[in-house]
């Protein structure tokens, strides 16, 4: 039997915990920005691919949206489906691979942030099809908004050295930058809800924003616009620079 991707291992009985990790605060101003994007039009059915715990599902609910959230994880869904249930929403979660997604066009909008499925897979490949699944699953003139790694940071500074002074939950060792993939490999501890620690080998392919912008336009979007991405502020004023640790994006089909 293959030994379980490391993605899927780190996401059973985590959901609670990931909630608590620093780079999930800033769901609040996120949501004013992709309800900004939208024209806060309610009438807009919304695909949060990669949803995790439905932190941005259930605030998006919260505010009168039609959500679905996708994700390969039974646990992270589990808790997303509590938290709308605590906040007395509706909103839909359902339990698929985003590399294997059967939507046609159903979608206004589709979101996948915080590296939600993209671009944690093994192979680049296996990453572009989500992409291509992302926009068969919108309407045409759909809109998708991701947050992704960017690979101008780690080409001009240590993601190790990054790493440790912005501690969380879980902390990572070992980076490896490769320049020819553009793969950072690391060693992931964490402590699960159960209070069990857990060490995994990680692998996260970084992205420039040509190659982005390359993707996605072959994916099927006609408009890619790249940004600097704060934490809880996103905005269109921010230029992407090497100091970025990830990349705004949004494009349209």
């Amino acid at each position: 039997m293959s030994r379980k991707q490391w993605y899927v291992e780190l996401f059973e009985n985590y959901a609670k915990t990931y909630d608590r990790e620093s780079f999930t605060q800033g769901t609040i101003g996120e949501v004013d920005f992709i309800e900004k994007e939208i024209g806060s039009d309610r009438k807009k059915r919304i695909l949060d691919i990669g949803c995790g715990t439905g932190r941005h599902a259930v605030e998006l609910a919260k505010r009168g949206y039609d959500v679905t959230g996708v994700d390969l994880s039974a646990d992270q869904l589990a808790r997303a489906r509590e938290k709308a249930e605590a906040a007395g929403v509706k909103a839909s979660f359902l339990c698929k691979d985003a590399r294997e997604l059967s939507i046609s066009g159903e979608f206004d909008v589709a979101l996948i942030i915080c590296e939600g499925a993209f671009p944690l897979m093994e192979t680049d490949e296996m990453n572009f099809k989500i992409l291509q699944n992302a926009a068969e699953a919108l309407k045409s003139r759909g809109k998708m908004i991701m947050t992704t790694l960017n690979a101008l940071f780690p080409i001009c500074h240590s993601v190790q050295e990054f790493m440790k002074e912005n501690p969380g939950e879980s902390q990572t060792a070992n980076h490896h930058f490769d320049w020819v993939t553009f793969r950072d490999r690391n060693t992931l501890t964490f402590t699960d809800d159960s209070g069990n620690q857990k060490t995994l080998n990680c692998s996260d392919r970084y992205y420039a924003p040509p190659e982005i912008a390359w993707l996605l336009k072959s994916a099927g979007f006609v408009k890619v616009e790249i940004f600097g991405c704060r934490l809880g502020a996103w905005s269109r004023t921010d230029v992407l620079t090497r100091e970025d640790f990830e990349m705004l994006v949004i494009a349209e089909k």
